[in-house]
């Protein structure tokens, strides 16, 4: 799906950053596609204990992916479960707040400004690759009042956003995931997913489709999205009688949590345009392999997107916009329980990442 350049865009946005805890390296790339539509943020000090990482991936156009990376990692913060030390519940409300934010005159103007053009057929706003710079605004206090204005009705934007996001304090890791981007973690060199892609098929997302009147056709909810969870989208969330949490297709996260421990090297966050073309385990290899002679994160990042980038567009895959996020883990995490249970924990962790936690609210 997509319009597709006679030749790619092979120029990349890169960037790296450390603390005294962990080293980052990101990097992304149009390639094929006609638009850029991935966006990211990276914050080692999101706080003095913790830092975040998200990758979001746009489809029908690149400003839900633009604001949530703006925004979504200030409601995080801004929560009163934050302050309270329940990072899941925080990152849970913040992805289901997006929706919210988005709507009437407010969100409209928030698009506008995120945009650059807009869209006569769709009313759309759309804009170009963008990453937020800077402050991360946390101090600023804003509790999005609501306003008068020619949009007080908008409903959201129809078009959509992947987001996977992980938060790190200090030895917990917090994955909060909707859609099909990944959060992979390398434990002693086995690959690990801390996220599970939500397409339509997957039995829980199937019946929560059917139960708010949705259907699938071809792998696609209502015959036209390929995700069955996803931030904007606004069609597939108006039936007035359910929570967020059971539209057809919904922006609540699964939530994985893991204890961190010695033999965890590091982990990605990617979107779907990396993970078409590689498997979990096969990055995992890669990046390995590559940390043996290039000690700049950001460097093994172009390496892989121009390993993924297809020489063509006749297959499909290889094609898409490719964001990726490595971030290494500098020290073992200190606990203090004795050595063996220790172990213990982390082989029991090892296990459950196999198979990623659902947040109850999910059954």
């Amino acid at each position: 799906m997509g319009i597709y350049l006679s030749t790619p865009k092979t120029e990349k946005f890169s960037e790296d950053g450390e603390n005294d805890r962990l080293r980052y390296g990101l990097s992304s790339m149009q390639g094929w596609r006609a638009t850029m539509e991935d966006a990211h943020a990276a914050y080692t000090d999101l706080d003095a204990s913790t830092s975040f990482f998200g990758v979001y991936d746009g489809h029908g156009g690149k400003v839900v992916a633009k604001f949530c990376a703006k925004f979504l990692h200030q409601q995080v913060l801004r929560s009163e479960e934050y302050a309270a030390g329940d990072i899941g519940t925080s990152l849970q409300k913040a992805f289901l707040r997006m929706d919210d934010m988005m709507r009437g005159q407010r969100g409209w103007r928030e698009l506008s400004v995120l945009g650059d053009k807009i869209n006569k057929f769709t009313g759309m706003i759309e804009g170009l690759i963008w990453s937020p710079k800077g402050t991360d605004g946390s101090d600023q206090v804003d509790d999005w009042a609501f306003e008068e204005g020619p949009h007080a009705d908008f409903a959201g934007p129809t078009s959509g956003s992947t987001a996977c996001v992980a938060v790190i304090r200090n030895n917990q890791l917090f994955v909060a995931n909707a859609g099909d981007s990944r959060c992979v973690i390398s434990r002693k060199g086995q690959a690990y997913n801390l996220s599970r892609d939500h397409k339509p098929e997957l039995e829980i997302e199937k019946e929560r489709i059917l139960k708010a009147g949705g259907f699938i056709h071809a792998g696609r909810v209502n015959g036209s999205l390929n995700l069955a969870r996803a931030i904007g989208d606004m069609e597939f969330k108006q039936n007035k009688f359910l929570p967020a949490e059971k539209q057809i297709v919904t922006a609540n996260p699964d939530i994985n949590t893991v204890d961190l421990c010695e033999d965890d090297e590091f982990m990605v966050l990617a979107c779907d345009g990396i993970w078409d073309c590689m498997s979990s385990q096969q990055l995992v290899d890669f990046i390995h392999e590559q940390l043996r002679s290039e000690t700049k994160l950001s460097v093994v990042c172009e390496r892989v997107l121009d390993r993924c980038l297809a020489p063509s567009t006749a297959g499909g895959e290889g094609c898409d916009n490719m964001t990726m996020i490595l971030v290494q883990f500098k020290k073992p995490a200190q606990s203090s329980a004795p050595p063996e249970e220790q172990q213990s924990s982390a082989n029991e962790k090892a296990e459950e990442a196999e198979e990623p936690k659902v947040d109850s609210s999910e059954s």
